[in-house]
């Protein structure tokens, strides 16, 4: 876990989130004096994700850094939403690239920083899945290859939401999207495609590759603290989910990206020179159901006709990240639900 562990308890309602930790131990986000990167006045959709984790990871690397850091930002949902023009919701040296070049921006930004000699400024390149695991790619793989001293965060809302909620490298299988409609027998996005880019970081072997979700602000603020310690090329995805694109309720967004832990649909980890180096265990295992019954784009897969198959083949997704990832502590391992205890489905 990127965090220390710390535990709360509830004994009242004068005693809440971090009124009783030591100063050291509390959240960047409960500090008065926080950097606010990504202050108030933004056109994000009531519980944008995108707009919590961009605010979570860049406050604490503000603080990481002292405020010697400048942000490269993919075209996207988080650009159009923060500087629709003449104004700006930023308080930090900002750049919008086009859609598909940000990690190529932000490594001749880090360039230009270095022949000035100001190696005490970091640089951050950050985009949705589109700009990233799509558009962006070819240049995201070469800022790995060549170790560029960037960190790119990629927040990941499983579509390209700002162009209208169509498929990207990232949606996952059997989700409705404006291009990959609930017909047919294998209705919404079909299984076998995509990328796994936090896996395909580990493989360029770079210093720091990490996972997030908005669900675990102290988690989130501990990587991208964690990522500023390493020079060279860092990665970290970061799952924020979108209400309008999901299909999910405004006030869920924190219990959607919760339950995608729990059920090992999303797995949370650490990687140091391409080798897992911890994992967030799971503390409550739910089965997948649980996680997509919040979701209109699995609507599908509850009616007019259950699809208990395809729930099968995501329970099973899900199996092999937490055996992957080894997220559940053997001794504590609850008795799996009978939901959940069906023959091994194979996923193609």
């Amino acid at each position: 876990m990127g965090a220390v562990p710390v535990k709360f308890y509830q004994v009242g309602s004068f005693a809440v989130g971090n009124r009783l930790l030591d100063p050291d131990l509390a959240s960047v986000q409960s500090d008065p004096e926080r950097a606010n990167s990504l202050t108030s006045g933004h056109r994000a959709c009531q519980g944008c994700g995108e707009a919590l984790g961009a605010r979570y990871a860049l406050d604490a690397i503000m603080r990481a850094t002292k405020g010697q850091m400048i942000a490269v930002n993919a075209t996207g949902c988080l650009e159009v939403f923060s500087t629709p023009y003449p104004e700006t919701s930023w308080r930090l040296p900002w750049l919008h690239s086009l859609f598909g070049n940000a990690p190529a921006v932000a490594t001749g930004v880090a360039a230009a920083m270095h022949a000035k000699g100001r190696d005490d400024i970091r640089v951050v390149g950050q985009g949705g899945d589109g700009g990233t695991v799509d558009i962006g790619f070819a240049c995201l793989s070469g800022m790995f290859e060549r170790n560029d001293d960037v960190l790119y965060i990629c927040y990941d809302n499983q579509a390209y939401m700002n162009t209208g909620v169509q498929r990207s490298g990232a949606t996952p299988p059997a989700a409705r999207t404006a291009t990959t409609q609930t017909v047919g027998p294998e209705p919404g996005n079909v299984f076998g495609q995509g990328k796994d880019v936090p896996r395909i970081a580990m493989a360029h072997e770079i210093p720091y590759v990490a996972t997030a979700t908005v669900a675990d602000l102290r988690d989130l603020e501990a990587k991208a603290t964690r990522a500023m310690e390493f020079r060279g090329a860092r990665y970290l995805h970061v799952l924020v989910p979108c209400p309008l694109g999901w299909g999910s309720a405004s006030c869920d967004t924190i219990k959607v990206a919760r339950l995608a832990t729990q059920s090992g649909l999303f797995p949370v980890f650490e990687a140091v020179n391409g080798e897992v180096t911890s994992s967030t265990k799971i503390r409550h295992q739910v089965p997948v159901e649980e996680y997509l019954k919040l979701q209109s784009r699995y609507a599908h897969l509850f009616r007019p006709t259950r699809r208990d198959d395809v729930i099968k083949k995501l329970q099973a997704m899900a199996d092999r990240n937490i055996e992957r990832y080894g997220l559940l502590e053997p001794e504590l391992a609850p008795a799996v639900p009978a939901a959940m205890s069906n023959e091994p489905v194979e996923v193609a």
